[in-house]
């Protein structure tokens, strides 16, 4: 299975420049932590001894491009895979590094957000990154299908950093949340930062909406 980054996604002078945020992806540097915004969507995190590792179901290479790249920003290895119906898995190595997330996320085996989560721009980068989808009624963010505990934490979550979005279903793009109107995506698009070099200009946020 190839992996070349589609043309589309190359940045062309057009492109459109963001102002700094102060929740954006300028507003710090890159941290393992980051890998919240992945567990806030559909990934997966499990500890093994002082270390954890996370892992994130895909369905499209672009996808694994930019994962693999913003991982290798944060000190992380990762491999992908294929996976059923088409998809592809990434997963970190277990790090020491990962282990705060995994202690944070984890009762037992069931993922939870913990309590005061908080999304900003680098998290959520990474959740547009593995799980966001352009629609022609905003922007959607995919969550995990098995996740229900986790829905309530992470849409007040993001209606705390001024992005209020509606559930959706298991239907469609469900379960996910919903981003709608043109000064809520103009924010996410603000706080997540430029399009990765692979993504497709019609998957990521547009700050021009």
């Amino acid at each position: 299975m190839s992996l070349t980054p589609p043309t589309a996604g190359v940045p062309g002078p057009s492109d459109p420049v963001r102002q700094l945020s102060l929740f954006g992806v300028e507003a710090a540097e890159p941290s393992p932590a980051d890998l919240a915004g992945l567990l806030a969507g559909p990934g997966e995190v499990v500890r093994m001894g002082g270390t954890a590792r996370v892992t994130v179901v895909v369905d499209a290479a672009w996808r694994v491009h930019v994962l693999v790249a913003e991982l290798a920003t944060r000190g992380l290895a990762a491999t992908w895979e294929p996976a059923a119906d088409d998809r592809l898995v990434v997963r970190t190595s277990y790090a020491t590094t990962l282990a705060p997330l995994g202690r944070a996320w984890l009762r037992g085996a069931v993922k939870q957000p913990p309590s005061g989560l908080h999304l900003n721009g680098r998290r959520l980068r990474l959740w547009a990154a593995a799980a966001g989808t352009v629609e022609p009624a905003g922007f959607v963010l995919r969550l995990g299908v098995g996740d229900e505990g986790c829905w309530e934490s992470v849409g007040g979550a993001l209606a705390a950093v001024g992005l209020p979005a509606a559930l959706v279903g298991a239907g469609g793009a469900g379960p996910a949340y919903r981003i709608t109107g043109r000064r809520r995506l103009r924010r996410l698009a603000e706080m997540v930062g430029d399009r990765p070099p692979a993504a497709p200009m019609a998957e990521w946020p547009d700050p021009t909406v």
